[in-house]
C-alpha cells in the first residue's frame, strides 16, 4: 500500500544515511537467505484491489478521504489520485476452498467501500482505466494530500528536467504532455502476490515473466484513455511513459525506465533483481532510518527492510520482488502488477487462478523456463498482449507465433487446470474460475474488447463526453448484476438521463475536431476552409498550437469584398484575423458561455487551456443542444419523468 512516513524537508545528509540503510537492508536480505530465515515451505496468495470513484453523473469524484473515515485503515488505503481507493485482501495458503475465499473477501470489501462512498453520493469503479477521466482531473489539486505523494511528484519532475510527454496509437493517437505524475492515477489495478521460498525465487520468477502475457491477454481492459481509443491494456504504455523520469541525455543513452518489464531471466537469487535496482535508480523518497538491520539479526530479530521495502515502492516492475514480515517469519513474494482492476470480482479471481495454475504447473511441465523460452520473446509478447489483448499473436517455447486465444484455449488452460488440481484447490472453484475464463476467451469479449464494441454501437450518437459516461454507467450496472463481462450486454445512450449532466461545462459540448489556420496561410485557404466545411469561424494557432487569432465569416466577407473592388493580390490570414479573441476555459459552465457570447454578441468561443487552443464552442452547439433537450423532455414527459431545465454548474462539472 506504500509507505506514508515520508518528510518533504530531509537534507542530503539524512538522505545519505537513507541509502547506506538500503545498502544495510540488501546485506541483511542475503544474511537471511543465507541462513535459512526466510519461510520456505509455504505458499500463500493475496491480492490488492484499486478502484475509481465516481459521482452520481459517473465522473470522478474526489472523495477518498471523506470515505476513508467510514472504513478499517488495516484494511483499506488511499492511492495517488484523491477518486482512488485500494483495499488489501488478507493472505491465503494456497490450496482447498482459497480461490472462492478470495472472491467473497473481495466482495465484501469492496461491498463496504458502496456503503460509505453511498453515503457521499460515490461509488466504485473496477476498470483499468476511467473512461470519464479527462485532463482537468489530473492537475495537482487532484493529488491526494500526503507527504509521499508530493515528494515523489517534486523528486521525479526535477529528474526529468522538462514536462512528461505520452504518446500511444490505437484506434486513435494521443499525444499530450503534463508537468507532473498524476497521469499515474489514471491507472487501477487488480495486483496478485505469490509467496515463493528463496531456494526457487528465480525459477518462479522467470515463470512469472513468461506466464503475464498469455494472462494478461485474456484480462485486458483498460482500452479508453482521455476519450481516446488506444492499447487494450492502456495501462501498461500510461504507465511506463508517465513516470519516465529519464533526461534526455540518459535517455539517449539507454538508461532504463522505472516501469520495466526487464531486459533478461533471472539466474540464482532475489538479491540480482534488488541489486541491480539498488544501483541503476537513485532513492525517489526517503524515511526515518530506524535501528539498523544487522543489529536486529545480531540480536535474533527478524528486520522489516525499511529502508529497501520503500525503494522497492519506487520501482515499478511489472513483476515485481516484495520481501515482507508475517507473525514474525520474513518472506518473499512475486508480485504480479499487470492486471487491470475489473471487469467484475469473478473475473478478477478467474484471472488470477489462470495465473496460480499456470504458476504451479509450468515448472513440472518445461522444468527451468529459460532453457526452453527465448527472454526476447516474453517480452515482446507482454507487449503484444497489452497492444492488442487476445488478437494478439505470441510466441511460446521458441515455436511459430500463435493466436493469444488459441494459446490459451488449446495449451496453457489445460496446464493451469493441472497446476490448481496439483495444489489441492476444489474442482468446483477450478471449474468455476478457469470456466469463466474459458468463456471469456472462447467469445472473444474481454472488458476492453466489450468497451471497444460498445463504443462502436453507440457510434456517433450524442457527445463523446456523453458516450464515455455512458460507457461508465454500464460498467456500473453490470458489475453489480453479478455476470462475467463476456455476458454483459453492450452499454447504450440513455436518452432520458437528466441533460445538465452532459452538458454543464464548456468542456462537454465543445467541438474538438478542429480545422485551423496558420497566420501565414494565404486567406483564400480560410474561404475554401468555410466553404467546404459549413463553418462561420476558423482559429488561428502557430506553430506551438498556441491561439493568436480568429478568422470570422463576417470578416472574410468584408475583406473578399474589397479584394474584388480594389485589386488586392493574395492576403495571409494575420491581416485580417481577430487578434486576442474572447476565450473561455474548457471547465466553465455552458451558462457562463452563453453569457460572454450575449455580452460580446460573438458567435464562438475558443476554448484554451493555458493559451494553447483545446476546442470550440458556437451558437450553433447551443442550438444543436436546444434542439436535443426538447427531445429527451418530451421523452421523459412521455415515461411520466419531466427533466429539469439546463443549469449553469458551478464552473467545474458538478450541479448548480
Amino acid at each position: 500500500m506504500g509507505e506514508q512516513d515520508i518528510r518533504r524537508d530531509y537534507d542530503n545528509e539524512h538522505k545519505r544515511a537513507f541509502t547506506q540503510r538500503l545498502l544495510e537492508d540488501v546485506q541483511a536480505l542475503e544474511w537471511m537467505i543465507q541462513h535459512g530465515w526466510i519461510e520456505g515451505d509455504v505458499r500463500r496468495i493475496g491480492a490488492e484491489q484499486e478502484v475509481f470513484l465516481v459521482d452520481d453523473a459517473y465522473r470522478p469524484s474526489g472523495t477518498a478521504l471523506q470515505i476513508m473515515e467510514r472504513l478499517d485503515e488495516q484494511e483499506y488505503a488511499t492511492e495517488l489520485g484523491v477518486f482512488q481507493l485500494e483495499s488489501n485482501m488478507p493472505p491465503l495458503e494456497l490450496g482447498d476452498d482459497c480461490l472462492s475465499r478470495m472472491e467473497h473477501l473481495l466482495e465484501g470489501q469492496i461491498e463496504r467501500m458502496r456503503v460509505a462512498a453511498a453515503e457521499l453520493g460515490a461509488r466504485p469503479v473496477l476498470v483499468g482505466i476511467l473512461p470519464t477521466l479527462t485532463k482537468a482531473n489530473l492537475g495537482l489539486d487532484s493529488m491526494l494530500p500526503r507527504p509521499r505523494y508530493y515528494e515523489l511528484n517534486e523528486t521525479m519532475v526535477g529528474q526529468r528536467g522538462g514536462e512528461f510527454r505520452t504518446m500511444i496509437k490505437g484506434l486513435d493517437e494521443l499525444i499530450t504532455t503534463h508537468d507532473n505524475v498524476m497521469f499515474e492515477a489514471c491507472n487501477s489495478g487488480f495486483q496478485i502476490h505469490f509467496q515463493v521460498g528463496p531456494e526457487e525465487f528465480a525459477e518462479l520468477y522467470n515463470l512469472a515473466q513468461a506466464v503475464t502475457a498469455p494472462v494478461l491477454a485474456a484480462g485486458v481492459n483498460s482500452a479508453v484513455l482521455l476519450q481516446h481509443r488506444l492499447w487494450h491494456e492502456t495501462r501498461v504504455a500510461l504507465f511506463q511513459q508517465s513516470l519516465d523520469v529519464r533526461s534526455e541525455a540518459k535517455t539517449e543513452r539507454g538508461g532504463r525506465q522505472r516501469v520495466r518489464f526487464g531486459d533478461s531471466w533471472v539466474q540464482s537469487s532475489v538479491l540480482e533483481i534488488y541489486r541491480e535496482d539498488v544501483a541503476r535508480f537513485r532513492s525517489l523518497l526517503a524515511s526515518e532510518t530506524g535501528e539498523s538491520s544487522m543489529e536486529l539479526i545480531e540480536r535474533g530479530e527478524v528486520p522489516r527492510l525499511k529502508s529497501l521495502c520503500l525503494h522497492n515502492g519506487t520501482v515499478y516492475r511489472w513483476n515485481r520482488p516484495c520481501y515482507g514480515v508475517q507473525g514474525g517469519k520474513a518472506h518473499l513474494r512475486i508480485e504480479n502488477r499487470v492486471l487491470p482492476a475489473g471487469p467484475t470480482v469473478l473475473d478478477e479471481v478467474a484471472n488470477a487462478a489462470f495465473f496460480f495454475g499456470l504458476m504451479c504447473a509450468l515448472g513440472d511441465e518445461y522444468g527451468d523456463i529459460s532453457k526452453v523460452m527465448v527472454f526476447d520473446d516474453a517480452k515482446a509478447n507482454f507487449t503484444a498482449a497489452a497492444r492488442y489483448g487476445l488478437d494478439a499473436r505470441l510466441r511460446w517455447l521458441r515455436r511459430e507465433p500463435l493466436g493469444a486465444d488459441e494459446l490459451i484455449l488449446r495449451h496453457l488452460l489445460p496446464l493451469a487446470r493441472s497446476g490448481l488440481a496439483s495444489r489441492g484447490i476444489v474442482p468446483a472453484d477450478a471449474d468455476r474460475y478457469l470456466g469463466v475464463l474459458h468463456d471469456r476467451v472462447e467469445s472473444h469479449r474481454t472488458g476492453a474488447q466489450w468497451a471497444l464494441d460498445s463504443l462502436a454501437s453507440i457510434g456517433k450518437e450524442g457527445t463523446p463526453e456523453e458516450r464515455q459516461r455512458a460507457l461508465t454507467e454500464a460498467m456500473v450496472a453490470n458489475e453489480r448484476s453479478g455476470l462475467p463481462v463476456h455476458r454483459w450486454p453492450l452499454a447504450s445512450l440513455r436518452a432520458e438521463r437528466a441533460a445538465r449532466e452532459s452538458f454543464s461545462t464548456v468542456g462537454q459540448m465543445m467541438t474538438t475536431d478542429l480545422f485551423t489556420l496558420h497566420p501565414e496561410d494565404v486567406v483564400d485557404l480560410a474561404a475554401s476552409l468555410m466553404d467546404w466545411e459549413h463553418i462561420r469561424h476558423v482559429p488561428v494557432e502557430d506553430d506551438g498550437g498556441k491561439l493568436v487569432g480568429l478568422i470570422t465569416s463576417r470578416r472574410l466577407l468584408r475583406m473578399l469584398a474589397r479584394r474584388h473592388k480594389e485589386g488586392i493580390g493574395p492576403v495571409a490570414v494575420r491581416d485580417i484575423m481577430k487578434r486576442d479573441p474572447i476565450t473561455i476555459e474548457p471547465t466553465a459552465s455552458a451558462l457562463e458561455a452563453i453569457q460572454r457570447m450575449r455580452e460580446n454578441r460573438i458567435g464562438c468561443l475558443p476554448v484554451v487551456r493555458d493559451g494553447h487552443l483545446v476546442g470550440i464552442v458556437a451558437e450553433s452547439d447551443f442550438v444543436r443542444l436546444s434542439a436535443r433537450l426538447l427531445e429527451k423532455w418530451l421523452r421523459a414527459e412521455e415515461h411520466g419523468a419531466p427533466l429539469s431545465p439546463v443549469g449553469g454548474g458551478n464552473g467545474a462539472g458538478g450541479k448548480p
